[in-house]
């Protein structure tokens, strides 16, 4: 037989060391490759999935469906005993520095008849060596504290009610339409329906509010998603609203 036909490829020491390499550095390649495609694909995903009509359509959801439970909200105030026994009873418990101890009729019943405002005025403000406990709590809570206090010394005082939580205020739709979809709706560019112009706005009327935000949200045709713009899906809907109240 021939020698020729066990002869090896690699005739050089720096051919092995290439092979060697190659070895290492090919299934690092592809791995690499293999892992950005799928991280692609999933980004692909959650992108289509955040853009389907029914995530546009919870995010566009009334405001109205969303619990609130701000500052001054009733289920977020604490009750007369807690703010007692957290800020009040360290004294009044035992009546220390010449605090009513509560329950003790006798030591209460002149406040009591004084009414709650002016008891309350007393906590918030402080009086004799009793600290000022306005900023401590809210106002509300402070009362409910001092209602408990006197109706288990003998009073039969009524604890004032909630204050109602502040109304969210609504998207200005002009102020929106004017930062981010001007541009285009003033003068009808890129193929938008320009504002104002009835017989454009038409067809896109019959759609309703709700189709078109989503719509905006989502981009169509020459518009980019929220026309470009980092609106969030209340102000494109308050915009659509602004532009449509302008052709109907």
């Amino acid at each position: 037989m021939s020698d020729h036909e066990h002869e090896s490829f690699i005739k050089t020491p720096k051919q092995l060391i290439n092979l060697v390499i190659l070895a290492f550095v090919v299934p690092i390649f592809l791995i690499i490759l293999l892992a950005t495609f799928s991280a692609n694909s999933t980004k692909d995903a959650n992108h289509s999935a955040a853009y389907t009509p029914e995530a546009i359509a919870e995010r566009l959801a009334p405001v109205a469906k969303v619990e609130v439970k701000g500052a001054g909200g009733a289920a977020s105030l604490k009750t007369g005993e807690t703010v007692y026994k957290e800020a009040c009873a360290a004294c009044h418990a035992v009546g220390a520095a010449g605090a009513p101890k509560v329950g003790d009729a006798a030591a209460w019943g002149g406040r009591i008849k004084q009414g709650l405002e002016k008891l309350l005025a007393s906590a918030l403000n402080g009086k004799g060596a009793m600290p000022a406990q306005k900023g401590a709590f809210e106002d509300a809570e402070i009362a409910r504290a001092v209602v408990y206090m006197a109706n288990q010394s003998g009073g039969n005082l009524k604890e004032p009610a909630a204050p109602s939580a502040a109304p969210v205020a609504a998207v200005d739709g002009k102020k929106v339409y004017e930062a981010n979809c001007a541009a285009c709706h003033t003068a009808g560019a890129a193929g938008a329906p320009k504002f104002g112009d009835k017989a454009a706005w038409a067809a896109r009327v019959k759609e309703g509010h709700d189709a078109l935000t989503a719509q905006a949200i989502k981009g169509i045709r020459g518009m980019p998603p929220r026309g470009g713009s980092n609106a969030s899906d209340e102000e494109m809907k308050a915009a659509v609203g602004y532009m449509l109240s302008a052709v109907k």
